[in-house]
């Protein structure tokens, strides 16, 4: 007879204890572990082995460059490296509704088009509404075949059997396998499932996606834990309520990390973003105060933003501090930098700083854009319209050099903008073309008098 155990498995990092603890000791979450039987058996007796091979030189390998299958998504490839590898698993992960079905059934009718059978599972939904999802985003071709299911092992079986040219799982999270106890989600189906679709895409060479939910407060374990099994990992950021979509890489063996894909989320899917900077300054004001454009670099990619702030008295004891899209930590030093080395009295202040579009910047290259929207705003003198700042604030208030400049100049000038602020220590080596006024400073007090003078 079988012996079964009960363990307790923390449901955002994995692990195991034999008593049940109010606090994690590995992710310090609390009240996440959650019992479960575990049975004492092989249960991946079924593809351990299947990878395994007798030691051999390194040298006596025979390999090839890796066959990429283009998505005909360009956005899509360019994260990917140039398309799909064969064999790779991919785990698109991000909050639910944000579109991540939506993309891959979108690249997985494009694959179907291109080059052959696709197999799709939807476990979430019927194969009735997927079809009605399906039709709302265009053409459905042939060789797009979807099945209803969650149990992996026939899953596998569906795949050997149609040997597509990619699959899809949607989700990961309802996958189960049959020889455990516990429910579909929780970490030892998740571990279990993945493990099982990553031996059978190794040993067919069949690429499979994966979709992982992410909820606000991070409490789904599934892509947490698949991070380091699958080779590739693409998150999706934004907001539900915004139509911008940024997919980012933030592990990918077989490319780069530092690219990303702008889309924006319309009736008939995602829209990819060839030109994101004019898009997103498209409904820029004129003659607003508080309102600065910088220029980022997400990726490889220039990226114009429009940062606006709003700074008004306060009728708290304690004045408010809010923002979106950039770190509040950083604002917080910002604010602190502008009362006591520039001298701008913002103690009672409420101060509200909003990056448009729902895109999050985390480098330092734009607080001196921040800086000095919140000073626009402060004393209602409005930031030239074909003005860009660029330059990180240090706590003596001096202004200090960031990297890849050029790109981003570049862009700014493709789109009209004629001055650009900057920290001095940029300036000499820049080879600029164009008719681009480039203004050094050293300071932020500096700053405030070429940008705000009246």
């Amino acid at each position: 007879m079988t012996k079964i155990k009960t363990i307790f498995v923390c449901q955002s990092c994995g692990y195991q204890s034999a008593k049940w603890l109010g606090r994690c000791p590995d992710c310090d979450s609390w009240n996440s572990l959650v019992e479960e039987n575990q049975v004492a058996q092989t249960l991946n007796s079924r593809y351990q082995g299947a990878l395994s091979l007798p030691p051999q030189s390194l040298l006596d390998v025979e390999s090839s460059e890796s066959i990429r299958r283009p998505t005909q998504i360009q956005e899509l490839d360019r994260i990917l490296g140039g398309g799909v590898v064969a064999g790779s698993v991919v785990l698109v992960g991000g909050e639910p509704g944000i579109g991540k079905s939506t993309l891959l059934l979108q690249a997985s009718r494009e694959l179907a088009r291109a080059a052959g059978v696709v197999l799709y599972v939807s476990a979430e939904e019927s194969i009735q509404q997927t079809k009605l999802r399906a039709t709302r985003l265009g053409e459905i071709p042939q060789n797009l075949y979807i099945v209803n299911e969650s149990n992996v092992d026939l899953i596998c079986e569906y795949i050997k059997k149609f040997s597509p040219v990619a699959v899809i799982i949607d989700s990961i999270q309802v996958m189960y396998s049959p020889g455990l106890s516990s429910s579909p989600g929780s970490v030892s189906q998740v571990r279990e499932c993945a493990a099982c679709l990553t031996a059978l895409a190794k040993t067919s060479h069949i690429p499979v996606f994966l979709v992982g939910h992410v909820t606000k407060e991070g409490f789904l374990a599934g892509p947490r834990v698949l991070e380091h099994m699958v080779d590739t990992v693409l998150y999706f950021e934004g907001q539900r309520h915004h139509s911008f979509r940024i997919l980012r890489a933030v592990k990918n063996r077989f490319g780069s990390t530092n690219e990303i894909g702008v889309f924006q989320m319309s009736a008939e899917g995602l829209k990819e973003v060839n030109n994101p900077s004019q898009l997103l300054l498209s409904e820029r004001p004129k003659q607003a105060c508080g309102s600065v454009v910088v220029p980022c670099i997400e990726g490889t990619r220039p990226l114009l933003i429009e940062v606006q702030a709003l700074v008004s008295r306060s009728n708290l004891a304690m004045p408010r501090r809010w923002s979106s899209g950039l770190d509040y930590n950083r604002i917080a030093l910002l604010i602190a930098v502008l009362e006591k080395r520039v001298g701008l009295h913002l103690g009672i202040q409420d101060i509200f700083v909003n990056v448009v579009g729902g895109v999050k910047i985390q480098e330092p290259a734009t607080d001196l854009g921040v800086a000095l929207a919140i000073a626009s705003s402060l004393k209602e003198v409005p930031i030239e319209q074909e003005d860009i700042f660029l330059g990180e604030i240090g706590l003596s208030a001096e202004v200090r050099a960031v990297s890849v400049v050029e790109p981003r100049i570049q862009e700014a000038q493709r789109l009209g903008f004629k001055r650009c602020i900057i920290a001095k220590n940029n300036i000499p080596g820049l080879k600029i073309k164009g008719a681009m006024e480039l203004v050094g400073v050293e300071t932020v007090s500096q700053a405030l008098e070429v940008a705000l003078k009246k």
